[in-house]
């Protein structure tokens, strides 16, 4: 086993993706050193999409990572509602200039592929980050000697002043110390792919975050890569469980599901080859998001449905809250991470709680599907973005 004395000060974080690189990158801004475990062998994210309100763009502008996402983002004119089986349009809401001067920061979609190479390009050039991968951390242990030790697989073990388990929906270390459940499977599954946008139908082209709607489905799909290809996502309602969130999807299976479609929907869902599936899971019994030096941060603390299109952003405010916490009390961690626990657990379930409540609104059927649809077609569009500025106004307290 090897045991290397830490850099004075170091946080270990058991987890290199998106969550877990902006806390590396938010505790450096705090001139805090951390050392970053990733599992995988080798870094590389899936082919997703991933859509960042302002109150995440915010964050990675102050975290020094906007400037290499120029390229790779679009700023989406509007969110454009339409119900899934007549292709009717429902909506359409202001995103755009409109929400960038309302909120002070732009919405973007891209790449996921594109969100993490610059969040890990960005630590691979501080000092204060070490990164290392190929790294399977199994258990957690205080010390005596007021350290915390991430034990890896082979024995091996890092050691810190305090420990953020970043380590996604599926965390291995949600369990023990932090008391969370197993992930439970909703009932629902996200099936996705990303389509070259010459390969989309024309008149589903322009630079929006599409949003189709219909009883127990929805689709997703808006520009990435710098509006050179379209990611799209399907939501059914569906009783077999993926192992994780990358498994292959038949593209059959997908096909039997879109005949119900309007023509224009039928025929875009109709032309990828290839399709990715994950479940969509709730935590049966959610954990304490701090004990003593260790937290969790991200998916691991607080996995969120993906009908609020957050939970990537919720990591993020999550990476700065705790770096602040750490930076105002370096003599007690563990006060520091108890603090951040505080903050963000009342936030986080207000927007798991919206998401949920979205997503019921999404798959209505009946009568209450044709309220629905008429409240949309009706409701001023401002007036309905509006009630969101308690999401996208979000910004971390002076």
């Amino acid at each position: 086993m090897t045991d290397a004395r830490p850099p004075p000060g170091q946080i270990v974080i058991a987890g290199g993706g998106i969550g877990g690189l902006a806390a590396a990158l938010a505790l450096a801004r705090q001139n805090i050193p951390s050392e970053v475990l990733e599992r995988r062998p080798a870094f590389g994210e899936d082919g997703a999409g991933i859509q960042i309100g302002p109150n995440g763009t915010r964050i990675l502008t102050a975290l020094g990572v906007a400037p290499m996402l120029e390229a790779s983002v679009t700023t989406p004119d509007a969110v454009h509602i339409r119900d899934a089986m007549s292709g009717r349009d429902l909506a359409r809401f202001p995103l755009g200039p409109w929400i960038a001067e309302r909120h002070g920061a732009p919405y973007w979609t891209l790449h996921r592929r594109d969100l993490h190479k610059a969040l890990l390009d960005t630590a691979r050039r501080e000092p204060l980050i070490r990164i290392r991968t190929d790294v399977v951390v199994t258990a957690l242990r205080e010390e005596r000697d007021e350290s915390v030790t991430a034990v890896a697989a082979d024995g091996e073990a890092s050691r810190g002043r305090a420990l953020i388990a970043a380590d996604g929906a599926w965390s291995a270390l949600r369990t023990d110390p932090f008391g969370g459940g197993a992930p439970r499977y909703t009932g629902k599954c996200a099936v996705r792919t990303v389509l070259p946008v010459s390969a989309v139908p024309e008149p589903l082209r322009r630079p929006e975050v599409n949003l189709w709607i219909g009883p127990d489905v929805h689709v997703v799909h808006y520009p990435v890569s710098g509006g050179e290809a379209v990611a799209l996502v399907a939501i059914f309602d569906d009783g077999r469980v993926a192992g994780d969130w990358n498994s292959p999807c038949d593209r059959g299976w997908v096909g039997a599901r879109r005949q119900r479609f309007a023509p224009l929907l039928k025929d875009l869902v109709g032309r990828p080859d290839t399709w990715r599936r994950w479940s969509l899971l709730a935590l049966e019994t959610s954990p304490q998001f701090s004990v003593g030096r260790m937290a969790l941060l991200g998916d691991a603390a607080h996995p969120v449905l993906p009908f609020l299109a957050q939970g990537g952003v919720m990591a993020l405010e999550d990476a700065v809250v705790v770096a602040r916490a750490l930076a105002a009390d370096p003599q007690d961690p563990a006060r520091a991470l108890e603090a951040y626990a505080r903050e963000r657990t009342p936030r986080v379930r207000r927007v798991a709680e919206a998401s949920r409540a979205n997503g019921r609104i999404y798959h209505m059927e009946g009568v209450m599907a044709a309220g629905r649809n008429m409240a949309l077609r009706h409701i001023p569009p401002e007036r309905f973005m509006s009630r969101y500025d308690w999401l996208y106004g979000w910004a971390l307290p002076a």
